[in-house]
């Protein structure tokens, strides 16, 4: 089996003609929660958005399970797809869905399954994200911020993915709600092995969930390693991100 997950070379990313990204290099090993971590205008979710092919790059190559989304193999192109999650930041709900609906959108979209099977599978999703069948039939509007998250999350592993790509997973949510959140993603973990990658500024949530913390300054990853290793890097962002009471009390509560 391909140690890598994803694969990104030499990447050069552009938004509105400026320079966004250059040689940047990124990999994400198939067994393993890598924290990507950047300042505010650094690009962070434009490099997620490059990842899972919502958008094009200037320059470089990124890989998905070994599949370029430029390959004109459509088949392969579309099984990377089937076999990635996403979890967007706000959830990204369809608004006018009911909660089974919208989990049930990527099943459908994929086919080969009767009505019956689909219930199956979205029943079961809603029990994995500890939400209830009453929640069901309940629309985005009458969902909690730690609800969406649940429902965007069960969305997402509907296909029962081998990478979860989560966008700020914990923003919005008070202290509790965000550990049970990432209590859900160790549990989840523990109940089947897959890759996460996940932006977060979330401290708590970066030393609780990652295995090892990559850091984008500078158009490109200037570091990559163990929260640890990562922490005593000399660049400016990383001694200002990892450097207050909070980040040290994260990290020690996390070791």
């Amino acid at each position: 089996m391909h140690e890598h997950v994803v694969e990104v070379e030499k990447l050069r990313n552009l938004i509105g003609g400026a320079v966004l990204h250059k040689d940047l290099d990124l990999s994400v090993r198939r067994d393993e929660v890598l924290t990507l971590v950047g300042g505010s205008g650094s690009g962070k979710t434009q490099l997620l958005r490059v990842i899972i092919g919502l958008k094009h790059p200037a320059a470089g190559s990124v890989k998905v399970f070994g599949v370029s989304w430029q390959d004109p193999d459509t088949r392969a192109v579309r099984e990377a797809r089937y076999r990635m999650g996403m979890l967007f930041q706000n959830g990204a709900l369809y608004s006018a869905l009911t909660v089974y609906e919208n989990i049930a959108l990527p099943l459908r979209m994929r086919g080969g399954l009767d009505e019956t099977a689909i219930r199956g599978i979205v029943y079961a999703k809603l029990e994995q994200v500890e939400l209830e069948p009453r929640h069901a039939g309940l629309l985005p509007a009458n969902l909690s911020g730690g609800m969406v998250k649940r429902v965007a999350l069960a969305r997402a592993l509907a296909l029962s993915p081998d990478l979860l790509v989560l966008d700020e997973p914990t923003a919005g949510l008070d202290p509790d709600r965000s550990e049970a959140f990432v209590r859900l993603i160790k549990r989840l973990r523990g109940d089947r092995s897959f890759a996460v990658l996940m932006v977060t500024h979330d401290l708590e949530t970066l030393h609780e969930l990652s295995d090892r913390v990559a850091v984008l300054a500078d158009q490109h990853i200037i570091t990559c390693g163990t929260p640890a290793e990562v922490r005593s890097h000399p660049h400016r962002f990383v001694r200002s991100f990892f450097g207050g009471d909070r980040a040290r009390r994260a990290f020690e509560n996390a070791a």
